[in-house]
């Protein structure tokens, strides 16, 4: 850790209420995960497989920029600090809209898995886009950050990454406007349709105190 230049940052003893950000993630996890298994009786392992698999579906979230090349726009995840790579799977039919009953014990669990991914991103993507709408300042967007691109037609899991390329000020000095570059293409969008990464506005927060 300390070759990789890693710095700790501890919460003080009693004041539980710092690191309200991912406390807020682990209780959506278990409102989620409630709901999604209901009243089915899993056994020891299939409730394991399970908790691994969500676990895995959380550990994929982007948190910030994995590097600071303007040409990179691949995000850092909570799987990159523990095995050091981004957590991957082989891609498998969805069973989302299969009856309960026509499904054998293993596609119960992936059914769930996928009924979890799917009530939860939708929350966590959404929270992010409240949280820089309302507590970030529009001179938080500058160039080289990275961050999601919203895309009306698409669900969020499918808001590809960008990182702004430039930004536009108005006559007032007011940036409203940026350009981003995907992995494919470059477009000039408002800041209305970005979502910055979570310590990337963590990061401005603390700059500007």
């Amino acid at each position: 850790m300390a070759n990789a230049r890693v710095k700790w940052r501890f919460n003080p003893p009693g004041a539980p209420h710092f690191g309200g950000l991912w406390e807020a993630v682990v209780k959506s996890t278990k409102h989620h995960l409630r709901r999604v298994l209901g009243g089915a009786s899993l056994t020891y392992e299939e409730m394991v497989t399970l908790l691994t698999q969500v676990e895995a579906c959380l550990n994929s979230r982007p948190l910030s920029a994995l590097t600071d090349d303007p040409e990179d726009v691949s995000a850092l995840t909570p799987g990159h600090l523990l095995i050091g790579a981004p957590i991957t799977a082989l891609p498998e039919p969805s069973l989302k809209d299969v009856p309960t009953g026509r499904l054998s014990r293993w596609q119960l669990l992936q059914q769930m898995r996928d009924q979890f991914w799917i009530r939860w991103h939708r929350e966590y993507l959404q929270g992010l886009l409240t949280r820089t709408k309302w507590r970030q300042d529009t001179a938080a967007f500058r160039p080289g950050q990275l961050c999601l691109l919203l895309h009306e037609n698409t669900p969020p899991t499918r808001w590809p990454l960008a990182r702004i390329t430039a930004v536009h000020p108005g006559n007032d000095g007011l940036i409203r406007v940026v350009t981003v570059k995907t992995s494919s293409s470059e477009f000039k969008r408002p800041i209305t349709k970005l979502v910055l990464l979570p310590i990337t506005s963590q990061e401005e927060t603390d700059a500007s105190r």
